[in-house]
Parts: C-alpha cells; sequence; structure tokens
C-alpha cells in the first residue's frame, strides 16, 4: 500500500440563531442593546490524508456532525450572555468557545459570520496534527 501523505482541509458550515448584547462596550454603542444574528459557524479541520481511510486525519463529516450538534443545540435560540464562557459574546468570543467545547478537540479554525458579511475567525495556536495517525 502506499504510504504517501497528502496535506488537505475539510470544514462544515452550521447556523443557528441567538440574541446578544455586548456589555463591554461604551454606554450608547448599539450593540450594548440586547438583538440577535441568524449565525453561520464554519469548523475546519487540517491534516493529512490517511492511507488508511482516506480522510483527513481520520476524520469524516459524521464525526464533525456529532460534536457540533451538541454544541449548536446549547446556542440555538438562547441569550448567548446566558452560557458560561459567553458572558462577552462578541464574534471572536463565539468562536473561541466552539474551539473550545469542540470535542474531541481536533478544529484548525472556527469562523462565525453575524451577517453575511462581518465574521471572526479564530486558529488554533496547535492547529490539527496527531502523529498517531500515521501509523
Amino acid at each position: 500500500m502506499n504510504k504517501q501523505w497528502q496535506l488537505s482541509r475539510i470544514g462544515k458550515h452550521y447556523s443557528f440563531s441567538s440574541a446578544h448584547y455586548l456589555p463591554k462596550v461604551p454606554d450608547g454603542h448599539k450593540c450594548k442593546n440586547m438583538h440577535g444574528h441568524n449565525y453561520v459557524v464554519e469548523v475546519e479541520i487540517r491534516g493529512e490524508i490517511s492511507p488508511m481511510d482516506g480522510f483527513c486525519g481520520n476524520v469524516d463529516f459524521y464525526t464533525i456532525d456529532e460534536a457540533m450538534k451538541p454544541l449548536i443545540k446549547l446556542v440555538d435560540h438562547k441569550v448567548l450572555n446566558d452560557i458560561p464562557g459567553l458572558e462577552n459574546p462578541t464574534a471572536e468570543n463565539i468562536a473561541t468557545w466552539f474551539l473550545k467545547n469542540f470535542s474531541p478537540a481536533m478544529l484548525f479554525s472556527v469562523t462565525v459570520w453575524e451577517t453575511p458579511k462581518c465574521y471572526a475567525t479564530v486558529v488554533n495556536r496547535d492547529g490539527y496534527f496527531h502523529k498517531e495517525h500515521r501509523d
């Protein structure tokens, strides 16, 4: 069997609707008031295509779905400020929350879109690569 590894990126998009307010912005800032968004969350995994199963880092889309479903359920149609770790739910903090709570810890990056024109991306410092997947 050919043991050559190829680099790959895979990702999925998810959506949820939630309300939030930004408590740390100055008085008079419109985002200090409660408001809502139809968020889109994009998760990405980077790794090598495994010659054993043909997946990026031995991860398939089903694995990503199973990890994201409970997280989306926690935030969908909720006030984000009420969720532990999201007391100041900026797009950057929401992306970080998904990155930290995705299990197993395999994400390279998370992008949160508040609107079709506004997004924040957070990248895992270590990226995703596990040497044991080569064996």
